[in-house]
């Protein structure tokens, strides 16, 4: 667990605290936004496929391979700032699609499957910590580096970043499969061996028609839909360079923060795992939509951003006080309840399932239908469509998700929804085909809410 934090340190949370800064710390961000728009279209692909492919061929050669596509991506700035064509950033972006795809797959077993589900919130937490420190000391660089530096990021800065990548990518030579991972209590974090290419592939297109996977497809595609907005028409629209890397720091802290303090809920023993579920949805939908309602004061103030921006005042630097304050208190809260969300989508799947190759393919759909809406996303931002219009979209997304989520929780029960399948014969053999069968449409009209 901690080595793929570390792992996640190393190259998402370092390409976090570079799309963080808007544009990937260039001034124009036309390109980043089509290479995020090539990345995400890769991601949905391969994010879907990867269950299948992380269970044929482990969780560690998967990730190794994977963190270097994070590298060849941050390379590419060195070839723009010197050639001012796009084209290689583009590809890479792709590239960095199919790597990130399968990583993030990875990831997600390790996170929810490893653990014992009393304690998958507070798993989830330090993960998402230490993940987060990655985007904080990423931030960190080009903040200090570029703070008398008002133009593109330096080469040397992405030169540091491909280093820190590349060393993820030794790091993941650590990671130990599944079925070498002995909990505290003596269980093994799976019983399921290895599986058949084909067998893989059946079991992935079967997710199509898996009731919990259609339930969440409205939570998978907001997930990620807002960072389009956030880092493109926010942070890069109203903020000087530097200030733009100060608020990376304080976007990528509030996460931390928010992570700690979500799984102080999540894993209070004292309730029901459903009634823990539910009271987190609540705090974080009540939570984001006064973010939003925020955001929605500060967007009627600016129709467009960059070094033209109509802000008034022009752009805003981190040591105008008066002005800096309201909009950078606004970018640290959007960090915390993007945490929040992302925490509880994860607790979500990982409630659904003890399994690791059934949890595999569920993360792999929802990194997949995640990475759908932000391709889409970027390129929104890439067709500069109206600041107001992608903010009202963001927000309604929020809401037509939450319905879904608290729909899902409530079948929540003490134990993984499936573990008591995990003893069986069959299971080994057809492990999704037996849950699809035991948990079908027909029981939404008919067995009511689980017990708690």
């Amino acid at each position: 667990m901690l080595i793929m934090s570390l792992v996640c340190f190393l190259c998402p949370g370092m390409f976090n605290a570079l799309n963080g800064l808007g544009g990937a710390g260039q001034l124009d961000t036309h390109t980043t936004n089509n290479a995020n728009t090539a990345l995400y279209a890769a991601f949905c692909v391969f994010s879907i496929a990867g269950g299948g492919i992380v269970n044929v061929f482990g969780v560690r050669y998967t990730t190794v391979l994977s963190c270097l596509t994070y590298a060849f991506y941050t390379s590419s700035y060195i070839y723009y700032n010197d050639t001012g064509s796009g084209i290689l950033t583009i590809v890479a972006g792709g590239v960095l699609g199919i790597g990130a795809g399968i990583l993030w797959t990875a990831q997600g077993v390790v996170m929810v499957s490893y653990p014992p589900d009393a304690e998958k919130g507070r798993y989830i937490s330090i993960f998402w910590i230490i993940f987060n420190l990655g985007g904080l000391v990423g931030g960190v660089l080009p903040f200090a580096i570029n703070f008398y530096h008002s133009g593109s990021l330096t080469n040397s800065v992405y030169t540091l970043f491909v280093i820190f990548e590349c060393t993820g990518s030794v790091a993941a030579m650590f990671l130990i499969p599944p079925a070498r991972v002995v909990r505290d209590d003596g269980s093994h974090a799976t019983i399921v061996a290895a599986s058949a290419t084909r067998g893989e592939w059946l079991e992935v297109l079967k997710l199509f028609k898996n009731k919990w996977m259609l339930l969440l497809l409205p939570m998978s595609f907001t997930s990620n839909f807002f960072y389009g907005y956030q880092f493109s028409q926010y942070n890069a629209a109203i903020f000087t360079l530097r200030t733009r890397g100060f608020n990376n720091l304080m976007y990528w802290t509030s996460q931390i923060i928010g992570s700690y303090a979500l799984s102080l809920l999540l894993d209070f023993s004292k309730w029901s795992r459903r009634h823990r579920g539910l009271y987190a949805v609540l705090f974080m939908a009540v939570s984001f939509n006064a973010v939003w309602a925020c955001t929605l004061v500060v967007q009627k103030r600016y129709s467009r951003g960059g070094e033209n921006t109509d802000y008034p005042g022009g752009p805003i630097d981190f040591t105008e006080s008066a002005r800096a304050a309201g909009p950078i208190s606004l970018y640290f809260f959007m960090g915390m309840v993007d945490a929040w969300y992302q925490n509880i989508a994860y607790w979500i799947i990982g409630a659904l399932t003890g399994d690791a190759r059934i949890t595999a393919r569920y993360i792999g759909f929802y990194k997949g239908i995640q990475s759908m809406g932000a391709a889409i996303s970027w390129q929104i931002s890439a067709q500069e469509v109206h600041y107001m219009h992608q903010l009202i979209g963001n927000w309604a997304l929020l809401v037509i998700s939450l319905p879904t989520m608290v729909y899902t929780i409530m079948q929540v029960e003490d134990r993984a929804l499936d573990d008591r399948l995990l003893n069986s014969p069959y299971t080994q053999h057809n492990d999704s085909s037996i849950f699809n069968e035991h948990f079908d449409w027909s029981t939404l009209s008919s067995s009511g809410a689980a017990a708690a």
